[in-house]
């Protein structure tokens, strides 16, 4: 059946946070298999289970990009591709496009920039709850709306006489006292009085505040717990006993990640293709020159010496290419091969300079001279060697690995909490 009244973006989101995707039909009442299909070049609606209801794949959504809403079989797409690097992301997109033009088809996906693509997979994924590409409901607005009523900006009931009003009913106001009514403000009738502000949007204001909250708030240890007889009480500290003492945090203040750069060159011994293996496992493996390759990784590691509880996460990409300004600030090691040209684009692109704020890391064959680029750059880039890989041992002769990989490890730990990073967050700008 055909959904009405349900926003399609919202309707994905809760069907994958259920484990429970849906599926492209070519009618919008689907009732034997055959009218399932992967073809998106062929597909017309999105069919949704629990319960059951079907949009047009060219329904515009809330996602917004140039100022324009993007249709749902392009979130649909960059759903389905989100594990895929950009250029393949970028060549299944214009593929697509041309069988939907032979197909005469007016339909065309739209190609998400990494920003966008990266804020629509987040949101999907539940792992934010909000998106600056995403415009809010209607009924949010209808709520605003209301609140404006109720602020005297606009609508109600007005209790003011108006100038006009006295002309129609053939009365004069005096001057001073029509000056006063202007200056008053405009009741607002029952349902806008109800209604209040909440639809006033302070998402910006957390935003801002996050970054020096984190850094400013003292850390503070919490003995004994404040106990109650009631149990909204226990939910609520104005409602316990002793409200003077706080109850202790049930979730931790967000921490930024910290980003690692590496090498994009064919030269360098670590990848994207093999850095997970090496860093997370402790085995290297030669890189691999597949294109379907990830173009972002993440990585959690406990640093004790920083969080003894909470492990973080790293972020491994190889190239600052997407980076906003304050990226930089997360940046923690940079992996080189001793090739200045890697450096074009980064906000400190002079060697002596980029590795005064992150730490240099260079991995070479065991036994063979660090190149004299790298020594040149000082006690800031860390040279380690593996052993050179045997094809006829594979990954059983590689047990020296994981004492490089430790050894690496125990350097960035102790570059990090050297430039500040800690429990409650990152470094300051730099």
């Amino acid at each position: 059946m055909a959904a009405t009244g349900l926003d399609p973006l919202l309707r994905l989101r809760q069907s994958i946070a259920a484990n429970d995707p849906p599926f492209t039909t070519t009618s919008p009442d689907p009732t034997p298999a055959s009218d399932a299909t992967d073809d998106l070049a062929i597909a017309t609606h999105l069919q949704f289970n629990n319960p059951q209801h079907s949009y047009s794949l060219d329904t515009p959504t809330r996602f917004i990009s140039s100022d324009k809403a993007v249709d749902l079989r392009s979130i649909w797409f960059a759903w389905q591709k989100k594990d895929v690097a950009i250029p393949d992301y970028i060549a299944s997109a214009q593929q697509l496009n041309e069988e939907l033009a032979a197909a005469n088809s007016t339909s065309r996906i739209k190609n998400l920039v990494f920003v966008e693509r990266l804020d629509l997979i987040t949101w999907l994924e539940g792992a934010s709850e909000e998106s600056e590409y995403i415009k809010g409901l209607e009924s949010d607005a209808s709520a605003a709306r209301s609140a404006r009523v109720a602020s005297g900006a606009a609508g109600g009931v007005s209790t003011i006489p108006s100038s006009s009003a006295a002309a129609r009913s053939g009365k004069t106001v005096d001057p001073r006292l029509q000056e006063i009514y202007n200056g008053e403000r405009r009741m607002g009738d029952r349902n806008s009085v109800l209604r209040g502000i909440k639809p006033t949007d302070f998402s910006h204001v957390r935003k801002l505040a996050e970054a020096f909250l984190s850094r400013s708030r003292p850390a503070k240890a919490h003995s004994g717990t404040t106990s109650s007889s009631h149990p909204s009480a226990q939910q609520n500290p104005a409602l316990a006993s002793h409200p003077k003492q706080p109850q202790p945090k049930n979730h931790p203040s967000r921490r930024p990640d910290p980003i690692i750069l590496l090498s994009p060159s064919a030269s360098s011994l670590l990848r994207l293709s093999n850095i997970k293996s090496f860093l997370s496992d402790g085995i290297y493996t030669p890189p691999t020159t597949s294109t379907t390759a990830a173009n972002i990784l993440h990585i959690s590691r406990l640093c004790p010496t920083i969080d003894a509880h909470r492990p973080l996460r790293f972020i491994l990409v190889d190239t600052p290419e997407q980076f906003k300004p304050d990226y930089w600030n997360r940046v923690v090691a940079v992996f080189t091969t001793g090739q200045t040209w890697q450096f074009k684009g980064y906000k400190w692109q002079h060697p002596p300079d980029l590795f005064k704020e992150c730490l240099g890391v260079y991995v070479g064959w065991r036994g063979e001279d660090v190149p004299g680029s790298v020594r040149g750059w000082g006690r800031s880039v860390v040279s380690v060697g593996v052993e050179k890989w045997n094809a006829g041992q594979g990954v059983n002769g590689r047990w020296r690995d994981r004492e490089v990989v430790e050894g690496v490890w125990g350097r960035i730990e102790e570059w990090m909490r050297g430039k500040g990073w800690g429990k409650e967050g990152g470094p300051m700008a730099r």
